[in-house]
């Protein structure tokens, strides 16, 4: 199928957020020079791996492309040329209807092609952050080259002022009071979020103690916790709004004993489980957190490297209760903006039960993941 959304393809390049977009074809303009690349790919088949992945909000008439109900797919989408984004692409939907006969025709895989189990692996998360994917990939013996897991440009600009608030405690620590200014905080702020690995300051490694084949490790999980954090942080008042819309939004047409049952018990359950999970995230945070505190005020480095040597599994977690969150948020945002045409009582259903699905997988992982840790 061919998509010539042209200002999507444009605008997902420029300014697509980390969670929604997986841009591989950014990834090789990047890195495609580099050994690493080449020789550690997400992707075998050079098209994929130069490919814009997407956790796309589905469209009415895309909802009977698929053999079960969802509301959000994984797209795979290959520009038409590489060079002007405005000519379009080429997509399919992980997972649709013939998926397997479909990849064939358009890559020349086969069904067993590793490439499609590691498609179906990204269709099973609830967004692409690079902290979360890293995890489901690695816990499935796949371990791509670092360059496939950064935070978008965009995301990293609009990361930036909150990441100086949260590190200034740690420059205040290291240079003194009298010597510690913002440009100081900026600086070390880039050094975090920077996507290059090679981008060291020794002066933050020898801080946390890290030997040099440890920092890239260290500065990733780092990287991790301060991303999620500012999910958090970004999203808490349209969390607030939603939880709220959920127990008064009302369908057209006529609504049935059944269907106000459901309704009823859905929005109770709903609104609750949202703030359960924000909830747990701010508690899982709190760990990060605390360590942290042991870092910037009471000067512990040992703790807090070995503390972010050790802890992500704690990735899995955050992103997976973040992800559903976020889904949760963006979708009441695309369904019930100002220009939304009404929802019917089947839909307003079928999106309840999305939700609550999603968010239920999320507390039951969250309670394997705390035994296992």
């Amino acid at each position: 199928m061919t998509d010539r959304s042209v200002r999507n393809l444009v605008h997902l390049r420029s300014s697509a957020s980390t969670a929604r977009v997986l841009n591989l074809l950014n990834v090789y303009k990047d890195h495609g020079d580099e050994e690493e690349w080449a020789e550690k790919p997400l992707f075998r088949t050079p098209q994929l791996n130069r490919s814009m992945i997407i956790k796309h909000r589905l469209r009415r008439d895309e909802l009977d492309a698929f053999p079960i109900k969802r509301q959000v797919a994984t797209k795979i989408v290959i520009p038409i040329d590489t060079n002007d984004l405005r000519t379009g692409g080429r997509f399919l939907f992980v997972g649709q209807r013939h998926f397997e006969r479909l990849m064939k025709e358009a890559f020349g895989v086969e069904h067993d092609h590793p490439d499609i189990a590691t498609l179906k692996l990204l269709d099973r998360l609830p967004s692409l952050d690079p902290f979360l994917l890293r995890e489901q990939l690695k816990r499935n013996g796949v371990e791509p080259a670092p360059c496939y897991l950064a935070i978008s440009e965009s995301d990293m600009a609009r990361m930036l002022h909150f990441v100086e608030e949260e590190i200034r405690p740690l420059v205040t620590l290291s240079l003194g009071g009298e010597n510690a200014n913002s440009a100081s905080s900026r600086r070390l702020a880039g050094k975090i979020l920077s996507n290059e690995p090679g981008d060291r300051m020794e002066a933050l490694r020898h801080t946390l103690r890290l030997e040099p084949e440890d920092y890239q490790e260290g500065i990733f999980c780092w990287k991790g916790f301060l991303y999620y954090k500012w999910v958090l942080n970004s999203l808490r008042g349209e969390i607030d709004g939603v939880a709220k819309a959920v127990r008064t939004v009302k369908p057209i047409g006529k609504v049935d004993r059944a269907a106000k049952e459901y309704l009823d018990r859905g929005r109770e359950v709903l609104s609750d489980r949202i703030t359960q999970t924000c909830l747990e995230v701010s508690r899982t945070l709190k760990i990060y957190d605390d360590a942290y505190v042991g870092l910037s005020v009471e000067g512990g480095a040992n703790a807090f490297r070995d503390f972010l040597l050790s802890a992500p599994n704690l990735f899995a977690r955050l992103g997976d209760q973040l992800g559903a969150v976020q889904h949760v948020v963006s979708f009441w945002r695309f369904r019930f903006g100002p220009n939304a045409n009404p929802v019917s009582v089947d839909e307003l259903i079928d999106i309840f039960m999305d939700f609550e699905n999603g968010l239920a997988d999320r507390s039951q992982d969250l309670g394997q993941s705390m035994i296992a840790a």
